[in-house]
């Protein structure tokens, strides 16, 4: 399994990579460039070349988690400068995860509040097929099911696969299932739950599941609050996110935990937890 969190990118990518190994990791996520700003970067390709074998040598995956400013549901409701510099920030994440290694860039689904949610859905399609264009590298786009705090949107299974299918590059597009957000939205009761797991496989979800966010929960089921905590500490507990991690396309993808590390400052005693999970 590729068990890991995510991790600062201070001193370089390369950095990056060497501190998620240190803390027992088989897999890190980490910010392109500053998660609260669509400023692009230019990165160090000497620092890319070599985070890439370094995660090559050591048998890393990883992932990036682009802006939280990012929504590609709001399209050009709010402009043609602000649609045209997220068009272009993911862009430049893709282009950075590539030159890591990485295998995605994380998208929030995202929301829109103010109009019919069906100009929502439309806005994402432009600006996946808008970033994907001319796009043939092998990283992919995963979108990440959302909490239900900003609204209806991005909180099931089946619209998060329609909206891919629609794109005119599905096969560029993933997902990346965050499971405080399912629980959070309703989409997951948090327990095993066979039937969920057929639907999901049913719909194409889990074939085309690119990484996972490993995240606990703060609140209960159908909360609509987006608040992590550390694996088993939490609403969501144990045997649920055990049983999510025992089924085989869990196995080859990065598991990634956003919650709160650990006394030391690092997330290894988590880790460590999961792998031992299945020792």
């Amino acid at each position: 399994m590729y068990i890991g969190a995510h991790v600062s990118t201070r001193g370089g990518f390369l950095k990056a990579a060497e501190r998620a190994r240190a803390a027992g990791a088989g897999a890190f996520q980490y910010f392109s460039k500053n998660p609260r700003s669509l400023q692009l970067k230019a990165p160090d390709l000497r620092d890319t070349e070599a985070c890439l074998r370094y995660c090559r040598t050591h048998g890393l995956q990883s992932i990036v988690h682009t802006a939280y400013v990012v929504n590609p549901a709001t399209g050009m409701t709010q402009g043609n400068e602000l649609y045209a510099a997220t068009v272009a920030s993911l862009r430049n994440d893709l282009l950075i995860a590539e030159g890591c290694g990485s295998s995605g860039i994380v998208v929030h689904f995202g929301h829109l509040k103010s109009a019919d949610p069906l100009t929502g859905y439309k806005n994402i399609i432009q600006c996946l097929n808008d970033v994907l264009k001319d796009w043939h590298g092998q990283t992919k786009i995963l979108l990440e099911n959302q909490a239900g705090d900003h609204g209806p949107m991005g909180v099931t299974m089946e619209e998060m696969v329609q909206i891919r299918n629609l794109c005119h590059a599905p096969e560029r597009i993933g997902f990346c299932l965050d499971t405080c957000h399912a629980f959070a939205s309703g989409m997951w009761s948090g327990q095993p739950d066979n039937e969920w797991w057929n639907k999901g496989e049913a719909l194409g979800y889990w074939a085309t599941l690119g990484a996972v966010h490993l995240n606990d929960s703060r609140y209960g089921a159908g909360s609509l609050k987006d608040r992590h905590e550390r694996v088993g500490k939490g609403r969501i507990g144990e045997r649920g996110l055990r049983w999510l991690l025992e089924h085989e396309t869990i196995r080859s993808i990065p598991v990634i935990l956003e919650s709160a590390p650990g006394e030391d400052g690092t997330h290894q005693e988590d880790i460590h937890m999961l792998y031992s999970w299945f020792e």
